[in-house]
């Protein structure tokens, strides 16, 4: 889930008073929130990082409520490769009545972050309840959603929509090397995936310190993350008796190239929006200097005032930064080998060849740049649909009286690009709300409110039947 890395600069800005959220009682009150918890606890206990756990343990979990719900199997699809048979997804579908209506697709990711015991504070594996927040890896990021979507298709069994709704639920979201299930079912099951729209995680929404609602928002767009590795070589030598031309100096002089170097700045309808919203709420120096800046991309001194804060910085433009180094093979040598990895986010209609022409050119001759595999797509900005963004308006409404919904691009990264990549648009639906500090999400000690996770579950099942029925 990327909300987080957009939210934390900008929601103390647009902030309005808000009632204190419901307590754990209320939270838990009717059967069928009941029964949703013993699915999402089942999930959250259910192992899926890459060392050790199982996306298809997880999978095939949720194939068999799915059934226990009355779903047969021609409604399931339960998927993995050979080479990885442990990072299965599963897509199921529920047919609509009106065939006219294209479908719609609920996406979320089983795999989680690593967590290691020793260094929580709880079992990162067992949900555990404690003073109104739900502790455990995957509380969030993404099994909340998941566990969502798919108690949402069971829910609706018995009163078969007008719009078929399909769920996907893949693995390899959280790991660039990983098998990923998303892509796997973009490039190998279209047909299967075919949707008008997607909904999946990347917007949400955000809580202060004292559990105050602050705003939501929608997702639509996203950056595409890409790495890139800088290579420097060289013969080496003894080292009393150093030479000009060093690996290592080599390598440190294009890395501070690259933190040197500014991305021209790019808008897209939705930052558009985005930033006019930010700059009526902020006022002031930064609100002028915004106004200015979306009348003239290039005036220096607004960009100078507004990149100050880091989410409206990478907001406006492709990020790159040096994230890991290595150099060196002996302490009394000449180094004959230093990389660095180059960490990109790419902003929406750029591409990893352009980018990497950039750095190539920032790197210099001395320096050898490539695009590490798997190369990513272009990020493609959906629009700001109002058949998409309306329902998601008038149900916050409901829900979340007097919170402000904002459409916002993703600095970060989802699944969802790959999506895009074959005409679906995505979004990243609002509902589920997190705290000021990410509520641990990659992090350690991960955790949810409650009233936050059951809030969010009748927001977003409200919105898919606002779609579909």
């Amino acid at each position: 889930m990327r909300l987080a890395k957009w939210l934390g600069g900008v929601a103390a800005a647009l902030a309005i008073p808000g009632a204190m959220l419901p307590g754990i009682a209320a939270a838990q009150g009717r059967p069928d929130q009941k029964a949703f918890f013993d699915l999402y606890k089942q999930l959250v206990e259910t192992n899926t990082s890459l060392s050790v756990g199982s996306c298809t343990q997880a999978a095939g979990q949720i194939a068999d409520r799915l059934k226990a719900a009355g779903y047969k199997d021609a409604d399931i699809t339960l998927f993995s490769v050979p080479e990885h048979p442990k990072d299965g997804g599963i897509v199921a579908v529920l047919p609509g009545t009106d065939k006219k209506l294209k479908p719609m697709l609920l996406l979320g990711h089983l795999d989680v972050v690593e967590a290691k015991r020793e260094d929580w504070t709880r079992d990162p594996f067992k949900l555990i309840e404690e003073d109104g927040f739900l502790y455990g890896r995957g509380t969030v990021d993404d099994k909340a959603m998941s566990a969502v979507w798919a108690d949402t298709l069971i829910r609706l069994k018995k009163t078969p929509p007008k719009r078929t709704i399909k769920m996907a639920l893949t693995c390899g979201e959280e790991t660039t090397f990983a098998f990923n299930g998303a892509e796997w079912l973009a490039k190998n099951k279209p047909d299967l995936i075919a949707a008008e729209f997607v909904l999946n995680e990347g917007g949400g929404g955000r809580l202060d310190s004292d559990g105050k609602r602050e705003l939501l928002a929608v997702q639509v767009g996203e950056k595409a993350a890409q790495n890139y590795t800088f290579l420097a070589t060289n013969p080496g030598g003894h080292s009393s008796q150093p030479t000009p031309e060093n690996a290592i100096y080599e390598l440190a002089d294009a890395v501070k190239a690259v933190q040197g170097y500014e991305f021209p700045i790019h808008l897209t309808d939705t930052t558009r929006a985005f930033l006019t919203a930010t700059a009526q709420k902020v006022g002031g120096q930064l609100g002028d200097a915004i106004t200015r800046l979306l009348a003239n991309p290039e005036d220096k001194a607004a960009d100078a005032i507004v990149s100050q804060d880091k989410a409206l910085h990478s907001t406006l433009r492709t990020t790159c930064v040096a994230t890991l180094l290595q150099a060196g093979h002996a302490e009394n040598a000449l180094p004959q080998r230093a990389t660095a990895n180059i960490n990109c986010r790419i902003f929406p209609g750029e591409t990893v060849d352009g980018t990497l022409a950039r750095l190539k050119e920032l790197a210099g001759p001395k320096v050898t740049v490539t695009a590490n595999q798997p190369v990513r797509p272009t990020a493609i900005p959906p629009k700001l649909d109002p058949k998409i963004i309306g329902p998601m308006k008038t149900l916050a409404a409901k829900h979340f009286p007097g919170v402000p919904l904002v459409p916002m691009m993703s600095t970060g990264a989802t699944d969802g690009i790959f999506f895009q990549t074959i005409g679906i648009p995505v979004y990243g639906a609002p509902g589920i709300f997190i705290e000021k500090d990410m509520s641990g999400i990659h992090g350690l000690n991960e955790r949810i409110r409650v009233s936050s996770l059951y809030d969010g579950r009748d927001y977003l099942y409200d919105l898919v039947k606002a779609y579909a029925y």
